[in-house]
């Protein structure tokens, strides 16, 4: 779907739908909506709301054909003013997408631009989440269906006369299609099957999609590198471990610039290893790399938005497998930074991989480090899927990165990490077990990871709710979500 924003009027533009909008309890409309309503003799104010009793609650939408001309309007519910906001523009364009999607003959679709007007948000920004919406909440995977998703509109326009918000309705949308587009390329990532995408398929994905420097280290130099907890994890697996580490460095600068490193967790499948999954829980976990999923789209978009900051992408890619080379629970692994880990469950796994590549983090001597991963049981059971979890060593850019978030449409909540919660994590044998008793899981994981990080603020984003649905979402997102690219990308290029 193309998105795009023109500077004219709602009705200069030749478009088989208009969408327009209404706030809840709203009688007369006006600006934009009154245009229109005036154009069609007052359709909307005397039938759709006085007659119909349209009322414009947040997310309804009536439909409405115009005969004359074979054209059909839109009128969009927004809710309460008070209540609107960035986040409900992108959800309800999603919605409005899809349904012009249903629509046979509809091929072009013009919109009004949504909580720039009375609303009094910002112009670029609106338009940016008309954007996402457009074309993220419009995704599906249907590579292995024979009949495929049909997606109808082909073009869908921002109309704005005002000269100032167009220009900022057209660099919004830019923007926009950025992040959506490298959104929806992470999700094709995490819904592809386990049996084409695994440690080497992934990195040769990295190398060839991320848009930046990518290296590739195989098993002889992972070993070199000391990342003896990583791969003990992979070598229970018939595919062997890489490690991708991707670079995007600004072309010119002239001052000190932020340098930020990303990590994302990258098990292509998680079996459990010898402490195996059961089957139930077993069945979703190619989306067990999510979070190198989430760093390979952060970084593609990155280089195409160019940021003055110097930005590390790094993911340990592996399978956790059960077999005759598996590791074992009681085994004691000696990390990258020398601290010993023993290995009290094999299916906590994931935070064995990142130790390694926290540490090899810190040694690229950056500002601070994001780790994304999908990582406990425990912070679904906390958060459920509304929420992901964020912790880490830095109150004030826990804080910021929250605020950030919620700006691009996400929510985080933070955990604790009290030294308590690590009690569960002592070992008779080593610096520490990999994983304690099933109370306060999620904080227990946020102690261990903390542990491989000695100085360098550090943010932990726990995704194990958020990343992979089985029902659609408020975008109308099933299965893969993209979890945590939108607060990355808007947390990067700030």
């Amino acid at each position: 779907m193309k998105v795009k924003a023109e500077k004219k009027s709602i009705l200069d533009i030749d478009a088989d739908v208009i969408v327009v909008n209404l706030f809840e309890g709203v009688k007369i409309p006006g600006g934009v909506t009154g245009i229109v309503d005036k154009a069609y003799k007052k359709v909307i104010s005397d039938f759709v709301i006085k007659k119909e009793k349209f009322e414009g609650k947040y997310g309804d939408i009536y439909e409405l054909p115009i005969v004359s001309n074979g054209k059909k309007i839109l009128i969009a519910g927004l809710g309460k003013q008070s209540d609107f906001n960035y986040t409900k523009v992108r959800d309800l364009t999603a919605k409005i997408a899809r349904l012009c999607n249903s629509f046979k003959t509809v091929k072009k679709v013009v919109s009004i631009l949504h909580g720039a007007g009375i609303a009094g948000l910002d112009a670029e920004l609106c338009a940016q989440m008309i954007a996402e919406g457009a074309v993220s909440g419009t995704y599906s995977f249907d590579k292995y269906k024979s009949v495929k998703k049909e997606h109808n509109v082909k073009e869908f326009i921002i109309a704005e006369i005002d000269n100032e918000k167009f220009k900022k309705a057209k660099k919004g949308v830019e923007k926009g299609l950025v992040v959506a587009e490298n959104l929806n390329m992470a999700r094709d990532l995490i819904n592809e099957s386990s049996q084409y995408l695994y440690p080497e398929t992934l990195a040769d994905f990295a190398v060839k999609n991320s848009g930046v420097k990518t290296t590739v280290y195989n098993k002889t130099q992972i070993k070199k590198m000391g990342m003896n907890a990583f791969l003990a994890v992979g070598q229970g697996s018939a595919h062997e471990p890489k490690f991708i580490h991707m670079v995007y460095k600004p072309e010119k600068t002239s001052k000190k610039i932020r340098k930020i490193a990303i990590v994302g967790k990258g098990i292509t499948f998680d079996a459990g290893g010898l402490d195996l999954k059961p089957a139930a829980s077993m069945l979703t976990m190619k989306d067990d790399m999510s979070g190198a999923a989430a760093v390979i789209a952060t970084m593609r978009a990155i280089s195409q938005l160019k940021p003055n900051v110097e930005v590390h992408a790094l993911v340990a890619a592996c399978e956790n497998m059960p077999s005759g080379s598996a590791y074992k629970p009681g085994d004691v692994i000696v990390s990258k930074t020398g601290r010993t880990i023993e290995i009290d469950n094999t299916d906590a796994e994931g935070r064995v991989t990142l130790a390694d590549a926290l540490a090899y983090a810190e040694e690229l001597n950056v500002d601070e480090i994001i780790d994304i991963a999908t990582l406990t049981g425990a912070c679904v059971v906390a958060l459920g899927t509304v929420a992901s979890g964020i912790m880490g060593n830095n109150e004030a850019k826990i804080s910021e990165f929250i605020k950030t978030a919620a700006v691009a449409g996400e929510r985080f909540w933070q955990m604790p990490m009290y030294e308590e919660y690590g009690d569960t994590l002592k070992s008779d044998i080593a610096d520490t077990k990999n994983t304690g008793g099933r109370m306060g899981g999620t904080s227990a994981a946020g102690i261990f990871l903390s542990k491989f990080i000695k100085k360098t603020p550090w943010l932990h984003l726990d995704i194990a709710g958020t990343a992979f649905l089985d029902k659609p979402n408020s975008e109308g997102i099933k299965n893969a979500t993209g979890v945590g690219i939108r607060s990355l990308i808007k947390y990067i290029t700030k």
